[in-house]
């Protein structure tokens, strides 16, 4: 529960705060992004609500939270917040909300699939998620882009059943007993609509999902910036090697997608031509960093 006692300064006078546990995760940033923005030292709120849509957006934000920092002044009804999630992104792939602080606020999705759905990366493990996705058609598999990301995967494995998938060079700790591990360099062939692609850099074992020749789930491989500038990758988080991921991020134009969903940072939707550019400019600037 946020904190009113610890509320940022910064944040716009008003019912909806930030409080200063905050872990800077791109969370609420991604949910209500007319709402909370950067302040001096964490994301804060930075214009009240305007709207029904704009408090939906704000109070599925607080729900999401990994470090439960977005509070209200007043008590609100979160029904309508937690109903709203999954939230559906585009045809049948889903945003998952309810954040986990152990993987440091990473996204996650779901893809609803006749042949069984997939979830990717591990959002938190709570009652009104798992009943939501029980809804859905419950998980036949998980999908762990690296091993940042996994935060409850052995909780979701647990009750669904669902196998694990991730590549061997990433399966240490608890991620030893998953049951697909993807060994080489790839591709590898999931089902006729799915394809996992091997991104080396982030870390040794990092993978990318590419579904539908449309959707691509990058981890911590490759997001957005949300200012609009351009594709980004973070070489002050790059654990196993630079030029490595800059090769994965350049071999990413020789397939087609207009989303690119990622583990931290922001989604990006764009006509194939456009996404092929902005991937080229991120290549250069990777070379020139």
């Amino acid at each position: 529960m946020a904190n009113v006692e610890l509320a940022d300064p910064a944040n716009a006078p008003g019912d909806f705060f930030v409080d200063r546990n905050c872990i800077s995760c791109p969370t609420c940033r991604q949910v209500a992004p007319t709402v909370f923005g950067d302040g001096p030292s964490r994301p804060v709120v930075v214009r009240q609500p305007q709207s029904d849509a704009e408090e939906l957006q704000a109070l599925m934000a607080l729900v999401s939270c990994p470090a439960g920092s977005i509070g209200t002044r007043s008590q609100r009804d979160l029904t309508p917040a937690i109903d709203a999630l999954p939230q559906r992104l585009d045809e049948d792939v889903y945003y998952c909300g309810f954040a986990s602080p152990a993987s440091f606020g990473a996204h996650s999705y779901l893809v609803q699939r006749q042949a069984g759905n997939i979830l990717i990366d591990s959002p938190r493990f709570t009652k009104p998620l798992v009943r939501k996705l029980e809804q859905l058609g419950g998980l036949r598999f998980m999908f762990l882009t690296h091993h940042d990301d996994v935060a409850d995967h052995e909780q979701f494995h647990q009750h669904f059943g669902c196998e694990r998938i991730i590549h061997q060079a990433d399966a240490r700790w608890a991620l030893k007993s998953a049951e697909q591990k993807l060994s080489g360099a790839g591709p590898w062939q999931l089902a006729p609509d799915v394809k996992i692609i091997a991104t080396p850099g982030h870390t040794r074992g990092s993978t990318a999902l590419l579904y539908h020749e449309k959707f691509i789930f990058s981890g911590d491989h490759l997001s957005w910036r949300l200012d609009n500038d351009g594709l980004f990758t973070s070489r002050q988080y790059c654990q196993y090697s630079w030029d490595v991921q800059r090769e994965s991020v350049e071999k990413l134009l020789q397939e087609k997608f207009t989303w690119i969903l990622p583990g931290h940072g922001y989604r990006f939707h764009a006509p194939c031509d456009i996404m092929a550019r902005e991937i080229r400019k991120a290549v250069t600037r990777m070379a020139g960093n």
